[in-house]
């Protein structure tokens, strides 16, 4: 199971983008990273919303849910509870605020880029996983309408983790799985852009989480971890770049 198969700490998972997986999106892409996957689309509207009439700019609103079979155990749409979990209001402004990194929004004229994220199965990245998936969709939705100078970032995501305990990776471990997540002293998500499409440019922070669940962490680890992050990102980004190619 691809999930499954033993890798070196500092390795990702299996990953796969399938692109133009929904007909009507003006983007979209279906990442697999090892077991989860997430289905992720853009939607390009001639409109903003009212607070930001009349400035010539555009805007990205991102929005995420997990399937009601995405994990072992069978959870209810939010719908039938007539509001989102905080959790899912954090994963989904964390999507957000990190694609509007990657795009010129003036550039977008007043167009509003809407991105749905959907998580088909999970088992643990979900939130650096839908990121990932999520800027190849905004890249091909941009590209449907002409639109490709206002991408002036690539984005990429990915888990790091200090794990301890249990069978299996132990120490500084790049994309963790739900249980190395779970196992996991020190749990961090980052997100990392380039200034520039093309293949070189130093990859910068757009957001860094890290938080010690099992015990603090030192400055050298936090170091250890970012690093293994970003050339995690690194990876993620040339793959991505083929799958536009």
């Amino acid at each position: 199971m691809e999930g499954l198969l033993m890798r070196g700490n500092g390795e990702l998972r299996s990953l796969v983008f399938e692109t133009g997986v929904q007909l009507h999106a003006a983007g979209s892409c279906l990442v697999k990273v090892g077991r989860t996957h997430v289905l992720c689309a853009a939607s390009l509207e001639a409109k903003v919303p009212g607070w930001m009439k009349g400035r010539g700019t555009g805007w990205l609103t991102a929005e995420y849910g997990m399937l009601p079979a995405a994990t072992n155990t069978r959870s209810d749409r939010e719908a039938t509870k007539g509001k989102q979990q905080g959790r899912t209001v954090e994963i989904q402004r964390l999507i957000g605020r990190s694609l509007r990194q990657a795009v010129d929004l003036a550039a977008l004229g007043e167009r509003t880029l809407s991105v749905d994220c959907d998580v088909l199965n999970a088992d643990g990245g979900t939130r650096c996983a839908a990121i990932t998936g999520a800027w190849v969709a905004v890249a091909l939705a941009l590209r449907s309408q002409g639109l490709e100078a206002a991408l002036i970032r690539q984005l990429a995501a990915v888990s790091v983790g200090l794990v301890e305990a249990g069978e299996g990776r132990r120490g500084l471990v790049l994309d963790l799985e739900y249980e190395e997540d779970h196992r996991a002293a020190v749990d961090c998500n980052l997100v990392a852009a380039r200034p520039t499409m093309g293949a070189g440019g130093d990859l910068m922070l757009v957001e860094w989480q890290g938080t010690g669940e099992g015990r603090p962490f030192s400055r050298a680890e936090a170091d250890g971890l970012v690093d293994l992050g970003l050339a995690g990102c690194a990876t993620l980004m040339e793959v991505q770049r083929a799958a536009l190619a």
